[in-house]
């Protein structure tokens, strides 16, 4: 299996050569093998191990056991205790999880702070045939059957081309010793399952299973090449950015594809969304309709979908503008200033009489029931109407901003302004508002 190793890291992954690596141990026997063929590779390597206390002295005796293997090899050795329940609870994620969020952000903090080239960690075939079931079970696209990626930015999977029989079997003619993990045995959790049920019968199938396994992924990979060069080809047409800086899908030139539906999952696959059904009856919905992922909302806009990130920060609800404020700067740049002649004119600039504010002024977005007198226009006119005849859509509804006056708009701001603040005589006091 060394000289397997050897031969695969000069084809594949030739950049690990020469490099500070630090490698991902969990003292059971994958990463103990591989920390092992690393070291007599004489590569230049440290350990980086995770304690996630959830197995109380069995955890400690693994942090135990690395810290001795890694004094035995004379590598350094990085370790961390992590509250791992206390951290599932307060993100709302399962345990699997926020230990792969910790561990993955702790790696990650180490390789910067002390130069590691790269992050190792030990997935071999077995997790990858593991993770192919567990997708295709979820349900999933070409993605999710390419396997675990054998570089993900300075993460590396050096033995993915290698089964967990190889690893044992390397261990033993080697005299290795390892830690169990007395979690792995139970059933309890859905790869297990997987890997105490479902593999071994799937093996028993063919002699020669795992290496059909690895030819099918291969060919799926190529596949996916493919189907990436594609996809980028169309996005490229049919997918825009909007000025305030979201997406936009024009449906029309999406669906002169061969493949509409294939391809809408393409495109939006990456942002969260999984209930296609519903994403695919949103290309012919009605104009307003939207669907939300965990980071992201879609949104049928009269020939286009809209791509939106799921607002983190509370927004502004609103501010207030005293006689004395000069400018702001959220939630838009507006500045004011007091003239005594008009200047510039345009969508972006305001001159109000000073008589007519009564101060502190708000800045709001509109809400239901809104109205305004349209300057050049006669009678008032419900925001929403306002909003429906310019062709709004729901994204521009929202990040729409008002100046207000004692309740009464002054200006749908950098829009329209109301024709009760125009000017009708020479005034000495007249505020500016320019919007920035």
């Amino acid at each position: 299996m060394l000289e397997n190793l050897k031969k695969h890291i000069a084809k594949k992954l030739p950049f690990l050569q020469e490099q500070k690596l630090l490698i991902a141990i969990s003292g059971g026997l994958d990463s103990v093998v591989m920390a092992h063929l690393f070291h007599t590779l004489d590569y230049d390597i440290a350990f980086a191990h995770c304690n996630f206390q959830l197995r109380d002295a069995e955890s400690d005796g693994d942090e135990l056991f690395v810290k001795n293997l890694a004094k035995a090899l004379q590598v350094e050795c990085h370790t961390k205790k992590f509250d791992t329940e206390h951290y599932a609870n307060e993100q709302k994620e399962s345990i699997q999880m926020a230990a792969r969020s910790l561990r993955y952000e702790w790696f990650q903090e180490i390789a910067a702070e002390f130069q590691y080239d790269y992050i190792l960690t030990a997935h071999h075939m077995d997790d990858a045939l593991e993770t192919f079931l567990i997708n295709l079970s979820r349900g999933t696209g070409i993605d999710g059957l390419t396997g675990i990626p054998e570089k993900n930015g300075n993460i590396v999977r050096p033995l993915l081309p290698f089964t967990q029989s190889e690893l044992k079997t390397y261990a033993e003619n080697t005299s290795l010793q390892w830690r169990e993990d007395s979690s792995n045995a139970s059933t309890k959790y859905v790869r297990n399952k997987i890997r105490h049920a479902i593999v071994p019968l799937l093996k028993e199938l063919h002699p020669t299973f795992m290496e059909n396994f690895q030819a099918t992924q291969k060919h799926l990979q190529d596949s996916k090449m493919i189907v990436t060069a594609s996809v980028e080809k169309l996005r490229a047409n049919v997918m825009k950015e909007t000025e305030d800086g979201n997406l936009s899908i024009d449906i029309k030139k999406l669906q002169e594809s061969l493949h509409p539906k294939a391809y809408l999952f393409e495109l939006l696959h990456s942002y969260g969304f999984t209930a296609w059904n519903d994403v695919a009856n949103l290309l012919a919905g009605q104009s307003g309709k939207q669907l939300f992922s965990s980071t992201y909302r879609l949104i049928k806009d009269r020939e286009n979908l809209l791509l939106q990130p799921l607002r983190t920060d509370e927004e502004f609800v609103e501010i207030e503008i005293t006689e004395a404020t000069k400018y702001i700067t959220n939630p838009i740049k507006l500045q004011l200033e007091e003239i005594s002649n008009i200047t510039t004119t345009g969508n972006t600039v305001l001159y109000v009489d000073k008589k007519l504010l009564k101060f502190p002024l708000i800045v709001r977005k509109w809400k239901n029931g809104d109205y305004f007198y349209p300057f050049g226009m006669k009678g008032k006119k419900k925001l929403s109407k306002y909003f429906k005849d310019e062709k709004y859509s729901l994204i521009d509804k929202e990040n729409q901003w008002l100046l207000c006056n004692e309740g009464q708009i002054v200006w749908v701001i950098g829009k329209r302004s109301d024709n009760r603040y125009k000017l009708t005589q020479p005034t000495n006091t007249i505020i500016k508002f320019t919007l920035q």
